[in-house]
C-alpha cells in the first residue's frame, strides 16, 4: 500500500505542481552569457525544450513503475535515486520554457499514463528485463538530446547548458542499470520503442 500511495504522489507531483531541483541549474552553477534570442529562436527552442520536458514527465513514469514492480529494495532504491536526478531535470526544462515564453505540452497525462504502463510491463516481466527496458530508453534519450544539440539555436547557451547536463546524467543512469545487471532487449522491442519514441516527439514538438 505504500509503494501504490508514493506512485501515486509522484504522479500528482509531476503533472499538478511545479517541480523543485535539488541541484542548481546548469545556467546558475555554471553562468553562461546572455544572448538574445529572435523569434523563430525562439520558437524552436521552446520545442525542443517542450519535448525535453515531456521526456522528464515520462521518466518520472517509468521510474515509478520500475520501482512500484520490482520486488528488490535494492533496486527500488536505485530506481528512485535515478528519479530524484529526473526531477532536477523536470524542473530545469519547466523553468526554461517559462524563460522562453513557451508552455508544456497539453498531452502530459497521456504520455505519463503510457510511460507508466510500459514501465509497470516491463517490471512485471523481471528486473533484468526492467533494468533492459531503462538501459534502452536512456540510450534512446542520448541519441535525442544529441540531435538537439545540433538544432538547438548556437546562441541559446541556456538550454544547451541544460541539455548537455541531462545527457550526462542519462548516460550514468544507463550505465548503472546496465551494472545492476540489464538484460539485452531484442532488435524488433527496440524497433518498436523508439517507433514509440518518435511519436511523442513529434507530436510533442507541436502540441
Amino acid at each position: 500500500m505504500d509503494h501504490l500511495l508514493n506512485a501515486a504522489d509522484v504522479a500528482l507531483r509531476t503533472l499538478f505542481a511545479a517541480p523543485r531541483a535539488r541541484r542548481a541549474c546548469p545556467t546558475v552553477a555554471e553562468p553562461v552569457a546572455a544572448t538574445p534570442l529572435s523569434a523563430e529562436d525562439k520558437a524552436l527552442s521552446g520545442a525542443l525544450m517542450r519535448v525535453n520536458h515531456v521526456g522528464e514527465v515520462c521518466a518520472q513514469a517509468l521510474y515509478s513503475a520500475q520501482a512500484l514492480a520490482t520486488q528488490s529494495p535494492t533496486l527500488r532504491a536505485q530506481y528512485e535515486r535515478a528519479a530524484l536526478e529526473e526531477t532536477d531535470h523536470l524542473a530545469w526544462t519547466r523553468q526554461r520554457l517559462d524563460e522562453l515564453g513557451a508552455r508544456p505540452s497539453l498531452l502530459n497525462p497521456l504520455w505519463y499514463a503510457g510511460a507508466f504502463g510500459l514501465g509497470l510491463l516491463a517490471g512485471r516481466l523481471g528486473d533484468r528485463v526492467s533494468l533492459g527496458f531503462l538501459v534502452e530508453t536512456e540510450h534512446q534519450v542520448e541519441a535525442h538530446l544529441d540531435e538537439h544539440m545540433n538544432r538547438l539555436p548556437a546562441a541559446d547557451h541556456a538550454s544547451r547548458a541544460v541539455v548537455a547536463q541531462m545527457k550526462d546524467d542519462e548516460a550514468r543512469h544507463a550505465k548503472e542499470a546496465q551494472h545492476a545487471g540489464a538484460a539485452a532487449l531484442p532488435l524488433p522491442v527496440q524497433g518498436l520503442m523508439r517507433a514509440a519514441a518518435k511519436v511523442m516527439t513529434t507530436v510533442a514538438h507541436r502540441v
